[in-house]
């Protein structure tokens, strides 16, 4: 058996260096309810629905208690539905600008591509965030096969696998042995991991290690690495099968994995 297919997440794995489009949005929507969350507490639950990722920060113990001091009362489940509306309009109102390929993503691809390989995608955006997102990444020369979000498996996003089968069925691959998914968060791994692909997780560039570009080359060369030995410790903490500084090594790693098949 040999690799059929590429299941890429986009914001911190294809584009959006360090994911801040969805970051930016968090902080604003939380700040409009008078809550101030920490960014280790927002990018916590980073690649999920962004529903649920909400309703996961209102569980947090910090956040609940500064919900209840500044409103007087615990939260609710229609305080979600309400930070999520303003979050969803502040995502849509950003996510172009953020919609740039990381760098290694064009060359990546193009060599993918070169190997007869299928390049699906899923993520916690929305379909009106992606249809956004996919028209700006075009432009600058990326477009995979296909790509699914939440909207089109019942709101059920990751850790659920169902847009990875999604995928799997569009792109007509024979196994899910025959498929790798890549992204930057748990969330990614662990949408891999219940769907039966093998998983990888990027570390440059990703919501685990949340520098921007800027501040990612502003690194000495022992920063950098050290920088990723943090993030690659949290995807080996949650059972990626493979890590990998950048797209620029996929191609490499994908042959490593096509000698075991």
């Amino acid at each position: 058996m040999k690799l059929e297919a590429v299941i890429l997440d986009w914001a911190g794995t294809t584009v959006d260096f360090g994911c801040f489009a969805p970051v930016q949005a968090f902080l604003d929507g939380f700040a409009a309810f008078g809550i101030h969350p920490t960014l280790e507490e927002v990018r916590a639950p980073m690649g999920l629905l962004k529903w649920d990722h909400i309703h996961t920060m209102m569980q947090m113990p910090r956040i609940s208690a500064e919900w209840e001091a500044v409103h007087g009362r615990p939260w609710t489940r229609e305080d979600v539905d309400a930070i999520y509306q303003g979050t969803e309009a502040l995502l849509l109102g950003a996510v172009a600008r953020y919609s740039t390929p990381k760098p290694y993503v064009l060359d990546a691809v193009a060599e993918l591509r070169r190997r007869g390989l299928k390049l699906g995608s899923s993520t916690g955006f929305t379909d009106s965030m992606m249809e956004i997102v996919t028209a700006e990444a075009a432009k600058a020369g990326y477009r995979p096969d296909c790509w699914f979000t939440p909207d089109s498996t019942g709101g059920r996003g990751r850790p659920y696998p169902y847009m990875i089968f999604r995928n799997l069925e569009a792109l007509g691959v024979s196994s899910v042995a025959a498929a790798v998914k890549v992204g930057d968060t748990v969330s990614d791994i662990r949408e891999g991991q219940n769907a039966g692909l093998l998983t990888i997780g990027v570390l440059e560039g990703s919501s685990v290690m949340g520098l921007s570009l800027e501040e990612f080359e502003a690194l000495t060369p022992a920063e950098r690495d050290a920088a990723c030995e943090k993030a690659r410790a949290v995807f080996e903490g949650c059972g990626a099968d493979y890590t990998i500084k950048n797209l620029g090594e996929l191609p490499e790693l994908l042959d490593r994995i096509d000698r075991t098949l």
